[in-house]
């Protein structure tokens, strides 16, 4: 058994036993908790993307930084 399988089995069963919720509500939860962090690590890559556009100092920061790693790196 590979860890990966080891650990989404350990989430469902710990998912299934301590969730204090009706069933089905159990069983969901404990078959979708893996979407928890993917769906934060893809929030964190929204708000990287478009913090220079909500914050334009950091935009030109970025931007700045962006340019010296070019110049440095060509």
């Amino acid at each position: 058994m590979s860890s990966w399988l080891a650990v989404y089995l350990a989430g469902f069963v710990w998912g299934l036993l301590r969730t204090d919720a009706r069933p089905l509500s159990r069983l969901l939860l404990a078959l979708l908790w893996p979407i928890g962090p993917a769906a934060f690590v893809v929030v964190l890559a929204i708000l990287v993307a478009v913090s220079p556009i909500a914050f334009p100092l950091f935009g030109a920061l970025l931007c700045g930084a962006a340019g010296a790693a070019w110049w440095v790196l060509t």
